[in-house]
């Protein structure tokens, strides 16, 4: 518990730990234009803010932990990951996989000299976290209002010292999906003063309205807010002299002539500059919601997002534009992804299935080398989807390879470790033990949401417990896998798979130790590193 303890308070004051040697996407074209999506990764619902110089962003993470990354910039288009806000979650049903569940789109703020970020929890209601510092440590999450289907709230501190904050509802909990609703805050942001306010509704026009964001201009109130859905909607703005309304409402952004589906749910920001940018996702299948910049500008009180090319009044996204005037220029940057676990602390770029504990793995026993412990999966048959100690993290790029070096040592026949891609379908390459003989298997399970058992699609045998597993991700999501007992003649290996999301999350890579069954002296897996390449 001790460990645990001392583990938590330490992490949040992590950095950046497991620097990218080798970026598989970089959208800074190095001529002063950037290319979107600025981030080809799963940062769903993302919210973004300016504090002086420095951009901070957070985005959805449902019941994968640590949780609410936060995400640093200086310029909008490169970005690293800095922290988390919540390391596990303070309700015991997280302890196992809540697939969808959990931290639904955040709203980050600064008011007061402290960062706040707002995320509502379909079932359990409005939670707030803050901080002094957006690396953390964050405060413990505080529910400011048990609810159940209120969800993706953002506050707003008013020039007369008053406070509010609105919300949107989740049709899967409360029937609603296109209403919006204002309540009086008060002024340190935690508690709602009252049971709020209808201040709009439209199911013709707006259809599934939510993630509202809040902001005032130049004696308007605004709320920016995607409708439609996630894979074909718009981007709605609201904006009204009084806080309650009546709203106007205009369309400012949609897919139109491009490629780009459902372009919303996002945040505004300004420069120190004056130029206004919209920072949104994309959902892309098995890559999840990717996150796109808009430039934005302003014409009659409205904003003007992206370019409007077919000349109907709505703007379009744009694929390359000039990068954001900032007066600290920066190198190329991304969100790490490469971990030579040589620090005593996960990088930032890893999740959870669900609530961890340290005692899983440990990179001190064996300097510069992960020991992950094998854990036992509770299922009565053989399907990862509820297994919580899957160590993963997000697709990064449209394509690349990614390579984990690991050591078996097993002490029983049902340990198993391994390299996997998961989402609501997964595969793996796998090792592990049968008479005394190492073999090397691919396992697949389609639809293992659905409680499908996984089937082994190819196996053969292994001379050395000490092996290289590789899988290539082409465009579109194809997965090659393959293994090498030296590190530098790789053999392809099974079957190829086609990665699919997780629920309303893309599809991940990462590795594992797993038993199936308890033997009381389970082994371990000790992974040396794990890297990607274009």
């Amino acid at each position: 518990m001790i460990k645990k303890i001392i583990y938590i308070a330490l992490i949040s004051f992590v950095t950046v730990l497991s620097q990218s040697k080798s970026y598989v996407w970089i959208p800074d074209n190095g001529d002063g234009t950037y290319k979107n999506p600025v981030i080809h990764a799963d940062y769903s619902d993302p919210d973004v803010i300016r504090v002086g110089d420095d951009y901070y962003m957070t985005s959805s993470s449902f019941s994968h932990f640590p949780g609410l990354p936060v995400l640093h910039s200086k310029d909008l288009v490169n970005w690293e990951i800095i922290g988390h806000a919540v390391i596990n979650y303070p309700i015991k049903e997280f302890d196992k996989p809540q697939h969808g569940n959990g931290i639904w789109a955040p709203c980050l703020r600064y008011h007061n000299n402290e960062f706040y970020i707002y995320y509502g929890d379909p079932d359990y209601g409005i939670f707030m976290t803050k901080s002094k510092s957006p690396e953390g440590p964050w405060e413990p999450l505080k529910l400011i209002r048990k609810a159940k289907g209120w969800i993706d709230p953002s506050p707003l501190w008013d020039d007369d010292g008053n406070a509010y904050l609105v919300h949107a509802w989740a049709r899967s909990r409360s029937g609603i999906k296109h209403r919006l609703t204002l309540h009086k805050m008060s002024p340190d942001g935690e508690s709602l003063l009252d049971e709020g306010v209808l201040i709009y509704c439209d199911s013709v026009k707006h259809p599934t309205l939510e993630g509202p964001k809040f902001y005032k201009r130049n004696g308007y109130y605004y709320i920016f807010a995607p409708a439609g859905g996630v894979r074909n909607g718009w981007q709605v703005v609201l904006r009204s002299k009084n806080i309650y309304g009546p709203y106007e409402d205009k369309v400012v952004l949609e897919q139109g002539s491009t490629n780009i589906n459902g372009p919303h749910q996002g945040g505004w920001v300004e420069t120190p500059e004056g130029e206004s940018w919209f920072l949104h996702f994309q959902d892309k299948d098995a890559y999840g919601r990717i996150v796109h910049l808009q430039p934005m500008r302003w014409e009659d009180d409205w904003p003007v997002m992206g370019i409007d090319y077919d000349g109907n009044g709505i703007g379009e996204p744009v694929l390359n534009y000039k990068k954001p005037e900032v007066a600290v220029k920066t190198g190329i940057k991304a969100p790490q992804t490469d971990d030579e676990f040589d620090s005593d602390y996960p990088g930032l770029q890893w999740q959870w299935q669900a609530n961890f504990d340290t005692s899983w793995t440990s990179r001190k026993v064996r300097k510069g080398w992960l020991r992950f412990y094998s854990q036992v999966v509770n299922d009565s048959i053989r399907n990862l989807w509820n297994a919580p100690q899957l160590f993963m993290q997000k697709f990064p790029a449209p394509e690349f390879n990614t390579t984990a070096k690991l050591e078996f040592n097993t002490q029983s026949g049902s340990e198993f470790a391994g390299l996997i891609v998961f989402g609501l379908d997964y595969s793996y390459i796998g090792i592990r033990k049968n008479n005394d003989v190492y073999t090397i298997y691919q396992a697949i399970n389609k639809n293992a949401d659905m409680g499908n058992e996984e089937i082994i699609v190819e196996e053969e045998n292994l001379p050395v417990n000490l092996v290289y597993l590789r899988v290539n991700v082409s465009e579109g999501g194809y997965c090659s896998f393959g293994y090498s007992t030296d590190g530098i003649n790789f053999k392809n290996f099974g079957k190829r798979f086609k990665a699919r999301e997780g629920k309303w999350v893309g599809a991940k890579v990462g590795i594992f130790s797993l038993s199936w069954k308890e033997n009381g002296n389970n082994g371990y897996t000790d992974f040396d590193w794990f890297r990607f390449e274009p």
